[in-house]
């Protein structure tokens, strides 16, 4: 947190517009005292499932949020540097009641609301480690160098900044918008087809072959790619 505040130089009126989003392994107490005395904001989620238990039986009033699951404000039971709202969340698994604990400094409208907050996270674990894994084969590749084995990771890094900017601009609105790298790759560019080029190097023409299902469609997405829309 330290090395984050240096490097992007934040002094203590750019930390008031700063959000520390925290899962369950960072949320203790003690970090998120340390954040809000640094002048942060934060929205965490409770390390302790003892402590969510507790803290549900004081549970008055519980919202839906969702299939199976429900919401409910508590007071905060730790005296922090600054204000806190608090909540917890019960979800039904597996025939069972589990209960997991949420606080934050924004002011939010609802439960809802700072529930989905917490949900809105960056997800890089889920978008770019395991896609980048499984769609581009990163944890099936070694190099026994390490500049070679550096080399790929800048390569496969390259990949996935050059997908994403493909899925933006051609898949929105078709429908492919719901693929993923895996299946970009694995069934839109594995599509047989033949690519021209002009004397300038330059894309002149795309075919496809017909017989595959998803070609027809995929020419529309890759007209519109080259047409820079």
């Amino acid at each position: 947190m330290l090395a984050a505040e240096t490097a992007l130089e934040l002094a203590p009126r750019q930390r008031q517009r700063v959000v520390w989003r925290l899962d369950g392994g960072a949320g203790s107490d003690e970090q998120v005292n340390w954040l809000l005395e640094r002048g942060y904001h934060v929205i965490a989620k409770g390390m302790s499932n003892r402590r969510a238990g507790a803290l549900a039986k004081q549970v008055s009033r519980w919202d839906t949020c969702g299939e199976n699951t429900w919401l409910g404000s508590v007071a905060c039971p730790v005296a922090f540097p600054r204000p806190v709202r608090m909540w917890v969340k019960r979800r039904l698994k597996d025939g069972k009641l589990c209960h997991t604990c949420y606080l934050t400094t924004l002011s939010l409208p609802s439960k809802g609301a700072m529930m989905a907050a917490y949900n809105h996270r960056g997800g890089a674990e889920v978008e770019q480690f395991r896609h980048d894994k499984n769609g581009l084969h990163l944890a099936a590749r070694r190099k026994h160098a390490l500049a070679a084995q550096h080399g790929l990771v800048l390569l496969t890094d390259l990949a996935h900044n050059l997908l994403a900017d493909f899925h933006h601009r051609a898949l929105t609105g078709s429908c492919f918008e719901q693929f993923g790298p895996k299946r970009i790759v694995r069934d839109l560019l594995a599509i047989p087809g033949w690519v021209s080029f002009n004397e300038a190097s330059q894309v002149k023409s795309i075919a496809l072959k017909t017989s595959h299902p998803y070609a027809e469609k995929l020419l529309i997405c890759l007209e519109r790619y080259s047409s820079g829309d």
